[in-house]
């Protein structure tokens, strides 16, 4: 199988080194091909996703992922920042399911600004539609406002958009990977203002009742989501909700478990072709000081091994061995607390190598 290695900028390249050794470690015969995505694309090719990458990208049974972005490119023109290289990953892909667990390990309890008995324990799934709404909704830009308190004036507009065939499959993913956990659904939407999340939470509700019967599905205002994941976030087992609420609530989710550096993300389309990375940035301030924790990148690794690979047992050493080097004490800066021993990056790298022995 042939995998795409995407490091990308900022502590892309520090963190997918450390991924990378850990699948090697593995001793599986996996084909992997490196290239320049995001800023390094840009200035190696003058584009964040060049033909070639993205070529790679869809000849590639999975692609692991670094993280894209850096402050110097902000002056650039919105369609060669290095972002827009995740965006054209997923839309030519057509990466519509995104999975981001929120897990608390037990060793890492302390390391949560919440109390210790409202995370100890927490195991959230949140699903999030990827390729729709109001970041790839048209028409967008830039015009004199048509009317209005402000009519005449300079505005900005993005549209924001669901069909039924978007919010249909997604919702069956959900459901399904619900089946597989708690048999739960919080489905998280804005049905009392918008008329995209009405119709959302109207399609959401017909899968269900067709075909989920036995899955208990709940709705929910994406404000009281965001109180009731601080107020009482073991409540939840399944989120499943659209692309913006996704990005806001899954970072928000992240935090539960310690730091955002703990978790993982796959982004999948239809044929199991998936895009696994690290639900955090590229980090540019801290980049090159050997301090970022690999372990979101490494546990990613391990869900592209469950979801594209087909090598579960493999997933399942690689999610112990992070476990078993947790519980020895070992920490990045991220995570560390008094009495744990903090360490960089390339030492967190090589403790889960030793754990998989």
């Amino acid at each position: 199988m042939k995998i795409a290695v995407l490091p990308g900028d900022g502590i892309g390249k520090e963190i997918v080194a450390q991924a990378m050794r850990v699948l090697q470690a593995l001793g599986e015969s996996f084909e992997y091909e490196w290239a320049d995505v995001g800023g390094a694309a840009y200035e190696s090719a003058g584009h964040p996703l060049p033909e070639a990458t993205l070529k790679l990208a869809k000849e590639a049974d999975a692609i692991l992922f670094g993280a894209v972005g850096d402050w110097k490119y902000d002056t650039l023109e919105r369609a060669l920042r290095p972002e827009q290289a995740i965006l054209g990953l997923r839309k030519n892909l057509g990466l519509f399911a995104n999975f981001r667990p929120a897990i608390c390990y037990e060793e890492l309890v302390g390391a949560s600004s919440l109390k210790p008995e409202l995370i100890a324990g927490l195991d959230i799934l949140i699903v999030r539609e990827l390729t729709g709404d109001i970041y790839f909704g048209q028409p967008r830009g830039r015009r004199s406002s048509p009317d209005g308190a402000f009519a005449g004036a300079e505005e900005a507009f993005d549209t924001m958009r669901y069909s039924r065939p978007e919010i249909e499959r997604i919702a069956h993913v959900a459901f399904q990977a619900a089946r597989k956990r708690g048999n739960k659904v919080t489905s998280v939407d804005k049905a009392n203002v918008l008329e995209t999340f009405q119709f959302w939470k109207d399609v959401v509700t017909e899968v269900h009742a067709a075909h989920y019967a036995d899955v208990t599905l709940e709705h929910m205002y994406v404000d009281n989501a965001a109180m009731q994941l601080v107020k009482a976030p073991k409540k939840f087992d399944v989120v499943v909700t659209g692309n913006m609420f996704g990005d806001i609530l899954s970072d928000e989710a992240s935090m539960l478990t310690g730091s955002i550096g703990m978790l993982p993300s796959a982004s999948l389309n239809d044929r199991k072709q998936g895009l696994y990375e690290p639900s955090h940035g590229s980090a540019p301030d801290i980049a090159g000081k050997g301090v970022a924790n690999p372990l979101a990148t490494i546990l990613s690794a391990a869900m592209m091994l469950r979801f594209s690979l087909d090598r579960a047992e493999q997933a399942d050493r690689i999610e112990a061995a992070v476990k078993m080097v947790l519980a020895s004490g070992l920490r990045t800066p991220d995570i560390w607390s008094e009495g744990t021993t903090k360490v960089g990056t390339e030492a967190m790298g090589d403790a889960v190598v030793a754990a998989l022995a």
